[in-house]
């Protein structure tokens, strides 16, 4: 990276011997989600490092607004709000809620997109009015009906919805814990009284 060199081993064994191409003067850009993984030595080696937080809804919806035009949609900005609301804070949750609404509307053959279609594109979706989708409501629903609540080991949590625990902390538990529905504690995993009231105020 210093050097702005590609060096290439040629063959195997005794026969094996290194090329090195000079490349251009170039700026390498990385992206990750678990800086933890990358070796301190590569990771020095990016001279800037900056950590971002979530997208805030209004920022969300500015995004769906401007890919609805490229989209060719019409969307009431009360309908680009909700889809905000829902999209955990992610573009590309955003674009995928977008793009299923701009495929019913299709099929519906509605020419503005309104709230009333969002909501209704979201149902199809089973996607609730927190981002929650059907398997971030088993998981508290699980936790709520075998375990009491919690709390609950993460091994045991895993085997009763059996999925594997790298999907479990890596897919659904940060928007869960970000967004207060659950607590990691020393004993496991356990539902906050927000989970629990959306929960009850969902099954009504």
């Amino acid at each position: 990276m210093e050097d702005f060199r590609l060096d290439l081993v040629i063959g195997q064994g005794h026969a094996a011997r290194t090329m090195q191409i000079d490349v251009c003067p170039f700026t390498l850009v990385g992206a990750t989600t678990r800086s933890g993984l990358l070796s301190n030595p590569l990771r020095d080696r990016f001279v800037a490092q900056f950590h971002y937080d979530f997208y805030d809804s209004d920022e969300i919806r500015q995004i769906i607004e401007l890919n609805s035009k490229k989209l060719s949609l019409n969307i009431e900005n009360s309908a680009a709000q909700l889809a905000a609301k829902c999209s955990r804070g992610t573009p590309r949750i955003a674009n995928r809620i977008l793009r299923r609404v701009r495929d019913f509307s299709l099929v519906n053959k509605t020419s503005l997109i309104t709230e009333k279609e969002v909501r209704s594109s979201l149902g199809l979706m089973q996607i609730d009015e927190y981002g929650l989708d059907r398997m971030d409501r088993k998981i508290l629903t699980t936790i709520r009906d075998f375990f009491n609540g919690g709390p609950v080991g993460v091994e045991s949590l895993c085997a009763t919805l059996s999925e594997e625990r790298g999907t479990l902390e890596d897919v659904y538990e940060p928007f869960l814990l970000k967004d207060g529905f659950l607590r990691r504690t020393p004993r496991g995993r356990e539902l906050t009284d927000k989970a629990l009231e959306h929960l009850s105020n969902s099954e009504l």
